[in-house]
């Protein structure tokens, strides 16, 4: 079972993501913060040109076609594997036991993007945005997913 030292809290969205880390005694801590540079560009500059033309029959008119897809849910997703490969970065044994807080759509992204250790550390994970929660406000989140006998400070 992990101790409150060796556990890491992710917490990510489509833009903004922090590590945090428990430190005695029971408070939480950032250690790393990520912001992806695409959440703050306009679709129009996510792309990489202007939309296809569809030629009808028949017709002499010519009209764009939308992307099937949008920019910005692409460059969350695309955020969130990044997200995934610093944590499977990380040194082996840097921590033990790993929680994902993330909104829902981003936590099968997160988590299929985890290499077999993190993977195998992971110990649950809340489907909630988090990111702009200060570290002191985050227990009330985590609390049903932390392995028991691990509590916040006592102020």
């Amino acid at each position: 079972m992990s101790s409150s030292e060796d556990l890491l809290v992710v917490i990510a969205d489509g833009a903004q993501a922090r590590f945090v880390r428990f430190r005695p005694p029971g408070k939480l801590k950032t250690e790393r913060t990520f912001e992806s540079v695409a959440a703050h560009l306009r679709s129009s500059e996510l792309r990489s040109d202007g939309p296809g033309a569809s030629f009808h029959t028949g017709s002499t008119a010519h009209h764009a076609v939308e992307p099937r897809h949008d920019p910005h849910e692409s460059e969350k997703i695309a955020f969130a594997r990044t997200v995934a490969s610093e944590l499977n970065a990380l040194p082996e044994g840097s921590f033990g036991g790993l929680i994902l807080a993330a909104p829902a759509r981003l936590i099968p992204t997160l988590r299929d993007a985890l290499a077999p250790l993190p993977a195998r550390n992971l110990i649950g994970t809340v489907e909630h945005d988090l990111v702009k929660v200060p570290d002191e406000e985050l227990w009330p989140h985590l609390e049903a997913v932390l392995p028991a006998g691990i509590h916040p400070a006592r102020l």
